[in-house]
C-alpha cells in the first residue's frame, strides 16, 4: 500500500508509545456507524480489518480514521420541504411564516435521515517513531486538521508540530525553474503551475509538456511565481510539491518492484509494502526538507 498524499508533521521530541497504548488511547473513541438521526460519525477504525486499531511493522505505525457522512443533498430536503408547505397551505389557507418553514425543514429533515444513504471513508496516518514524522495520505490541510484534532482528543501528550523549513517550497521551486536546475537528487518532470503574486492572479499551467526554460523565464520575470511542481526522487518515486509543502500524486516507479517477493501471503505482501512505503517517503522526506534549507527552529 502506497498513501497517494503526504502532509508532514513533525514530531519534536521522541514519542515512547508502543502500539499496545496507541491502540488503548484510540479506542476511547473508535468508529462506529452513523445512528439512523446522525449526518455524520467520526472514530479510530481497524487499517486491517481485525480488532487492532493500530498497525505496527518496525516501528512504523499505520492507523486510520474512519468517517461516515449520510447522502442527504439539499435539493430533496427542499423538494420535499416546498410539498408540504404547499400542503399546509391548502389545510389552513395561507403560507407558512418563515418560522414555520424552518420548523417544517428541520421536520424534514429528520424524517429522512434514517433512509439516507451512508458513504464511508478512511484517512490512513502513517507514524515514524523512529524519525519522528506523522505524516496524513489527505490532499487538504482542512482533511488533515480533522484527523489531528481527534488525535489530540484521544492521546495523551503528543509532541506534535507542522513541517516548517527554512526556504519556502514557492520560492524554493521558483528558482530551480529559473535555474532549469533541481536540488540533488531529485528531477524536474513536466508539470507545474505559475501564478502571479498580482491581485489577477493569472495563473499557467503545464501539463505533460515539456518545460522550456526561456518561456520559463519570461513568466518568472513577468512576476509568477512557482505554485506547483511535479518532481521525481532519486528514480524511485515521483510526486507533485505544492507551496503549502503538501506531497501530491506520490508514485512508485518501476524500480521498486524489483525486490518484491511474489511467494509471500496477503499479511506478508501488505507488511512489506508498507515497510517499503515507509522507507522510501521517509527518506524522500528527509531530502525535500534539506533541499529546502533544512528545518525552521520553533520560535
Amino acid at each position: 500500500m502506497w498513501f497517494k498524499n503526504l502532509q508532514v508533521f513533525r514530531l519534536n521530541a521522541p514519542w515512547n508509545i508502543s502500539a499496545d497504548e496507541l491502540n488503548t488511547q484510540l479506542a476511547r473513541i473508535s468508529f462506529s456507524q452513523c445512528a439512523s438521526n446522525e449526518m455524520q460519525s467520526q472514530g479510530w477504525a481497524s487499517p486491517r480489518n481485525n480488532d487492532l486499531l493500530v498497525h505496527s511493522v518496525n516501528q512504523q505505525f499505520l492507523i486510520s480514521l474512519a468517517t461516515e457522512k449520510k447522502l442527504l443533498p439539499s435539493s430533496v430536503i427542499n423538494q420535499v420541504t416546498k410539498a408540504r408547505a404547499l400542503e399546509l397551505e391548502e389545510q389552513q389557507g395561507f403560507a407558512p411564516g418563515r418560522k414555520a418553514m424552518k420548523d417544517l425543514k428541520e421536520r424534514v429533515t429528520d424524517e429522512l435521515l434514517p433512509r439516507a444513504f451512508g458513504v464511508k471513508r478512511l484517512t490512513h496516518v502513517w507514524i515514524d517513531t523512529i524519525n519522528r514524522w506523522l505524516v496524513i495520505d489527505a490532499s487538504s490541510p482542512a482533511r488533515a486538521d480533522e484527523v489531528i484534532k481527534l488525535l489530540l482528543k484521544c492521546c495523551d501528550k503528543i509532541p506534535l508540530e507542522s513541517l516548517r523549513v527554512k526556504t519556502s517550497p514557492q520560492a524554493a521551486m521558483t528558482g530551480w525553474l529559473a535555474g532549469n536546475e533541481a536540488p540533488k537528487g531529485f528531477t524536474i518532470d513536466q508539470d507545474t503551475e505559475l501564478k502571479s503574486a498580482n491581485e489577477d492572479k493569472s495563473t499557467v499551467r503545464y501539463v505533460r509538456h515539456t518545460l522550456e526554460p526561456d518561456d520559463i523565464q519570461k513568466h518568472i520575470a513577468a512576476g509568477k511565481l512557482c505554485t506547483k511542481l511535479a518532481l521525481t526522487w532519486n528514480d524511485r518515486v515521483s510526486f507533485v510539491l505544492t507551496d503549502t509543502l503538501t506531497i501530491k500524486r506520490i508514485k512508485p516507479l518501476d524500480v521498486l518492484d524489483d525486490d518484491k517477493d511474489k511467494g509471500m501471503n496477503e499479511e506478508e505482501r501488505f507488511d512489506a509494502d508498507f515497510a517499503l512505503m515507509t522507507g522510501e517517503l521517509a527518506t524522500l522526506i528527509d531530502d525535500l526538507v534539506f533541499a529546502l534549507d533544512g528545518e525552521a527552529q520553533s520560535s
